[in-house]
């Protein structure tokens, strides 16, 4: 056996070696308590990241109904601050199902805050589409009182409208959806979403 393969050999076993001591390790380890993630420990950090009364009261568990598209509808809606406490997203899936068994709608929305422009910001993706991320549409809102009024320009003479209006009285959001070409409205949504939580 020459020099160079006795010294390639001996870096296999080395290897070998502590490879099953890590494996042993690991293994007696197998049993303890997994360390606290920091990531979850992120998601409600109100010590920082963006702060917004009004998105707060977004924040929870809450049951859609009304009229989307012509039909009636029931959504289930999940809405939490994320990364950070930088952006409120919210989860939401249809109880409708196709007859494939797949939910007829489900979307994930992510709202912050544009603070050079002093205005709210909202990317929604959606099972309609695959576009969310590349066809650089986001949404726009200004603050206005109690009101998330969004439009969703496409830049080829259609906009969507999509305003959230928070009712304090009954702790309830209105949820309105117009599309709009050449001046026109056309209704899309009327719904309310009511807290389960």
């Amino acid at each position: 056996m020459t020099a160079r393969l006795r010294s390639v050999t001996r870096g296999f076993v080395h290897g070998a070696v502590l490879c099953a001591g890590m494996v042993t390790v690991l293994g007696a380890c197998s049993g303890c308590a997994t360390p606290p993630s920091p990531w979850a420990d992120a998601q409600h950090d109100t010590a920082r990241g963006f702060q917004d009364s009004l998105l707060d009261r977004l924040t929870g568990t809450w049951v859609l109904e009304g009229m989307i598209a012509g039909g009636d509808v029931v959504h289930d809606v999940i809405a939490e601050w994320v990364t950070g406490h930088q952006y409120l997203r919210f989860v939401e899936l249809s109880r409708e199902r196709e007859n494939d068994g797949t939910r007829a709608y489900e979307a994930i929305v992510f709202i912050g805050w544009d603070a050079e422009h002093k205005r709210y910001a909202c990317l929604w993706l959606d099972s309609t589409g695959g576009s969310g991320l590349v066809n650089g549409i986001i949404g726009y809102a200004v603050p206005d009182g109690d009101r998330l009024a969004f439009l969703f320009d496409s830049g080829d003479e259609s906009r969507f409208h999509t305003t959230f209006t928070y009712d304090r009285e009954r702790d309830v959001w209105e949820l309105r959806m117009d599309s709009e070409r050449d001046g026109g409205f056309q209704p899309f949504a009327r719904a309310t979403m009511t807290r389960r939580d």
